[in-house]
């Protein structure tokens, strides 16, 4: 028995030591580009990377920040243009899931293949951009944005699975009492799904956060640049202004690299943060979206 107990313990202990050892690993180069960030160029371009700054000093943040009125509305369009398309999107891919996973529904097999075969083959760029600029006139608008993503095929099998594992004799037993599909849905299905729900929630907002490739297409309002499509931009013109020859002799110095981390810093510190909020049913949505076919 106290062997059995002392192999436990040195089991713990080196399951511990390496959960510590991964962490760290992950840490490291998120830690790196902080202090990077916080560097000055001349610092940087002598002693290279390091996890802490040899200078420390703010110039890529003041950089960025000379601008602060477009930084400010791009963090606004884009933290707007999360959280409306992920509510969004989050009720489409329910409301389409949930009748894809009833064995009583007579189109279900016809659908799942069509949201499948959207997988695997799509419309093309040409098309797109017609369709949303001509035909449903979202050029310059939040709705371009929002709406192409609002339904990703994924996800929406992903949820199909999850709510096929929820069982039949609850939404039965809703029904003898005289319960409509659109009650039991909100007070039983929902409640039940909160582990997928806050899954794709987390991708979807992600996805919308990361996004620069819609506002590159159909935004050209500076009002509507989303944060990403602004920061990529300003990266385009520090790697402009750093090959001018006025720069590369010493006249012009401008804080290539270490820009280049403020950004990122920048463009990860607040999503970072929803990770908290959504840790707890992460692995739980994800394994059981995996283990079901």
């Amino acid at each position: 028995m106290h062997s059995i107990l002392i192999k436990a313990a040195i089991g713990k202990g080196v399951l511990y030591l390496t959960l510590i050892l991964l962490t760290v690993i992950c840490i490291i180069p998120l830690w790196l580009v902080v202090s990077t960030s916080l560097t000055s160029e001349n610092a940087l371009t002598l002693h290279g990377y390091g996890l802490i700054p040899q200078e420390f000093s703010l110039d890529a943040y003041r950089y960025i920040w000379n601008d602060s009125k477009q930084l400010l509305d791009s963090y606004k369009i884009t933290i707007l243009v999360t959280v409306l398309g992920t509510i969004s999107a989050l009720c489409f891919t329910s409301l389409l899931s949930y009748p894809l996973s009833r064995k009583d529904f007579v189109f279900r097999n016809p659908f799942s293949f069509y949201i499948f075969f959207t997988m695997l083959f799509n419309g093309g760029l040409v098309p797109f951009y017609i369709l949303v600029s001509q035909y449903l006139h979202l050029k310059d608008t939040i709705w371009a944005l929002i709406i192409p993503y609002l339904v990703q095929p994924f996800y929406v099998l992903l949820m199909r699975t999850f709510f096929a594992t929820i069982p039949d004799s609850l939404i039965e037993s809703a029904k003898i009492d005289g319960a409509g599909e659109l009650y039991i849905f909100s007070k039983i299905i929902v409640p039940l799904s909160t582990p997928v729900l806050a899954t794709v929630g987390l991708f979807i907002s992600l996805i919308y956060w990361n996004d620069w490739y819609l506002g590159l297409l159909f935004i050209e309002d500076r009002k509507l640049l989303p944060l990403q499509y602004l920061l990529m931009t300003l990266m385009t013109n520090i790697e402009v202004m750093s090959s001018n020859l006025q720069a590369s002799a010493g006249l012009l110095r401008i804080p290539a690299e270490t820009a280049r981390m403020a950004m990122a810093v920048l463009a990860i510190g607040p999503i970072a943060c929803i990770y908290m909020f959504f840790q707890k049913y992460f692995v739980r949505g994800l394994t059981v979206g995996a283990v079901k076919g």
